[in-house]
């Protein structure tokens, strides 16, 4: 049986791409790992506590795991536009496809902002672009 593929849209099966991931099993290594899984967190939905976990606390807003776990956009496709890493600061541009209330689609455009702290890698901003 073929693997089932990420909704990441990486062209890997979900077992050996964002799934170690969202499961705890591992933790990722990149910005753009960690940029994919929380794609793949926010399309399935009931990852909230994996969101808020790779979340820098002090940008999080006071967002909780029941929020964050709730299916709120249709997300259909993940396009990662730019990606950069300078020690322990990283930047992912991309584009999220998602389809709004009315069944139109819509682009998320943003360029993200990651932080590693003690060896892991946090959501610390997003900027988004028009």
């Amino acid at each position: 049986m073929k693997p089932q593929l990420c909704v990441c849209a990486s062209g890997k099966g979900f077992n050996r791409c964002c799934q170690p991931y969202l499961s705890g099993s591992t933790r990722p290594k990149t910005p753009v790992q960690l940029m994919r899984s929380r794609f793949s967190a926010f399309a399935l939905g009931g990852y909230g506590a994996y969101l808020l976990e790779t979340w820098l606390p002090s940008s999080s807003n006071g967002l909780s795991e029941f929020e964050l776990s709730q299916l709120s956009v249709d997300w259909q496709h993940l396009e990662i536009i730019d990606k950069s890493q300078q020690g322990d600061r990283g930047m992912v541009e991309f584009k999220a496809t998602f389809l709004d209330h009315y069944g139109e689609k819509q682009r998320h455009h943003e360029i993200s902002q990651f932080h590693r702290i003690s060896g892991h890698w946090y959501y610390a901003a997003g900027r988004v672009l028009t």
